[in-house]
């Protein structure tokens, strides 16, 4: 009998999902999982027919534990090096995707599960969903890029307090400190991601790649050089046949069918 993929892709309109799958695992995180979710991102940059990208987990307890401990406790500590070099590079191959990414966080979301919602450029959270980063209860710090991203998103004495105390906050508390942007009943998870992800698809392509290159690299200077930034992103999509589109379909009074070009 042929076993389950570790990681479950399936195309919804112009969207790709990906489900982390190791529901037994509640989601854990191991070195197959990370290999196999940093393919799909590599892959789908390059597709044209894919314009939204919706991350999350199998079953309903677990959006993603973390790191697989039980794997950590068979690992030498170069091995643990490696594992830690290997899941910062993916959650920073996830925030430069060039494409929008949407965490559907149904459930647990703890430690490298936490950060791997941070890294989405939007949350959404199930009624159920419990996150934080408790790497501190193990005697360790988030490795992947957790005291660097939640702080920017929650602001710093939030991000410490959470991080210092390993403290699990609940879906509202999640949304109170704008760690998510939106909850939502269980059962319409996937329907609001999906409506959510349907909204941006209708937008051009290139100027949400613009606009998301724009943010992320503006928020980490001054505002003169992040200024800057955005001008030179503008003037990407002046020579676009989508611009042109978008102003064509606005005088036709019809929707603009964009071809990111």
């Amino acid at each position: 009998m042929d076993q389950e993929p570790v990681v479950l892709t399936k195309k919804e309109g112009s969207s790709l999902v990906l489900t982390l799958n190791r529901p037994k695992a509640m989601n854990s995180l191991n070195f197959e999982m990370l290999k196999v979710i940093g393919e799909e991102i590599g892959a789908v940059q390059y597709r044209k027919d894919i314009r939204s990208v919706i991350i999350t987990g199998a079953g309903e307890r677990a959006f993603c534990a973390g790191a697989d401990l039980k794997e950590r406790a068979t690992l030498s500590e170069d091995d643990v090096k490696r594992f830690i070099f290997t899941i910062r590079n993916l959650m920073t191959s996830i925030e430069n995707l060039n494409k929008p990414v949407i965490a559907a966080v149904n459930g647990v979301a703890l430690g490298g599960g936490t950060e791997l919602a941070l890294a989405s450029d939007i949350r959404v959270a199930s009624e159920t969903a419990v996150m934080g980063l408790t790497e501190t209860r193990l005697a360790i710090i988030p490795g992947a890029g957790g005291t660097q991203r939640l702080p920017r998103i929650i602001g710093v004495a939030r991000a410490k307090e959470l991080i210092f105390t390993g403290r699990r906050v609940d879906a509202h508390e999640s949304l109170s400190m704008g760690l998510v942007n939106r909850v939502c009943l269980p059962d319409q998870l996937m329907k609001t991601c999906l409506e959510m992800a349907g909204m941006i698809n209708e937008t051009g392509p290139i100027a949400v790649e613009m606009a998301k290159y724009a943010i992320n690299h503006g928020i980490e200077t001054d505002i003169a050089t992040g200024l800057a930034i955005e001008s030179n992103a503008y003037r990407v999509t002046i020579p676009t046949e989508d611009r042109i589109e978008g102003l064509t379909a606005f005088r036709e009074k019809r929707k603009p069918v964009y071809k990111g070009q």
